[in-house]
């Protein structure tokens, strides 16, 4: 069913100008004497006819100008149904903090690009749970399954290196971000595992935590940061100064890419920071959020016809006076 609403509702007061009309109409025409004088007694029919409808010029513009006034106000007509369901993802980052991640490579480095775009990512994705899995050595949980993603952002950004011993335990970081999904009742599960280099430590393999995750159905989508060659990585001289040292760049794409195929992800290589934010935008548009809804709203612009339909009168109005009571009507 349709419903009216005004965009410009103000301008409707303009329609107490109507009454004032017709009271200054009848007032006018109580001190008016018109006489009408006939040649010929066959005239009589159609000047009581004429008599009759001798206001309908004035009614017709009583109605065109209510008209233009309403036409002012912008009526719309708007229908609408509302049945929302939203679904969300259940998604899990799970991020490399070891010290190669410190390469500037990447301005300001791996790790603070990372958490940048991770944190942009997160934040357009308000319908879904995001946790957050860090590894080097080992393996914690930095934030389980959430929907407070300003919160989740909060510590995403607080993340850095040495918060846990060095390495870089790639099958340990997946694993443990599978056992934060296991339990999820989500239609789609997903993990976003981020590392710059090879499987250095850790009591689990790579692939075998990559199993894992396909068992319980979790959909593995692998990044691997860093140019291809060398970057530069600081370390500090026998004085004591930061000075940047070139290292080579050794990602096991191979493991990564059979971990995104194992899972039915997909893997990706960044080379540098607009890479790695190209990289969250088609895996943004890979995972689109469930929505099954039935939402229709159409708004119908109702002013153009009642504008046009009110012109219609002020001609139909100038027409009548002119011709068929133009005898019979004095200047109204």
């Amino acid at each position: 069913m349709a419903d009216w609403e005004f965009q410009n509702i103000e301008y409707l007061y303009g329609l107490s100008i109507i009454p004032i009309l017709i009271v200054w109409f009848v007032l006018r025409d109580r001190y008016r004497h018109p006489v009408l004088n006939y040649s010929s007694t066959s005239f009589i029919g159609s000047a009581g006819i004429k008599a009759k409808l001798i206001h309908l010029p004035f009614i017709l513009r009583l109605i065109a100008i209510a008209g233009l006034i309403v036409a002012l106000a912008r009526p719309q007509s708007a229908t609408s149904w509302q049945d929302v369901s939203t679904e969300g993802i259940d998604i899990v980052m799970a991020l490399d903090i070891s010290s190669s991640m410190l390469a500037q490579d990447f301005k300001p480095n791996r790790l603070s690009a990372a958490k940048e775009v991770g944190g942009e990512f997160m934040l357009s994705r308000p319908n879904d749970r995001i946790g957050l899995v860090v590894y080097a050595g080992q393996s914690f949980t930095q934030c389980p399954l959430t929907t407070d993603h300003e919160k989740l952002v909060n510590l995403f950004s607080g993340i850095k290196n040495g918060m846990i011993v060095d390495g870089t335990a790639i099958g340990m970081g997946l694993a443990n971000a599978v056992n934060r999904l296991k339990e999820s009742d989500a239609k789609s599960k997903v993990i976003i595992l981020l590392t710059d280099g090879e499987n250095t430590s850790g009591s689990i393999p790579p692939l075998t935590a990559a199993e894992i995750a396909a068992t319980f159905g979790v959909k593995v989508y692998t990044i691997g940061v860093g140019t291809v060659g060398q970057a530069p990585f600081p370390v500090k001289d026998m004085f004591g100064r930061t000075v940047n040292q070139m290292i080579d760049v050794n990602i096991d794409e191979e493991t990564l890419k059979a971990i995104a195929e194992q899972t039915g992800g997909k893997y990706f290589r960044a080379t540098d920071k607009n890479k790695l934010e190209q990289i969250y935008m088609e895996i943004d548009q890979l995972e689109k959020t469930v929505i099954e809804e039935t939402q229709y709203e159409k708004k119908n612009e109702e002013f153009p016809l009642i504008a046009a339909f009110s012109f219609l009168l002020l001609m139909a109005e100038q027409v009548i006076k002119r011709t068929w009571l133009k005898s019979a009507l004095t200047d109204v």
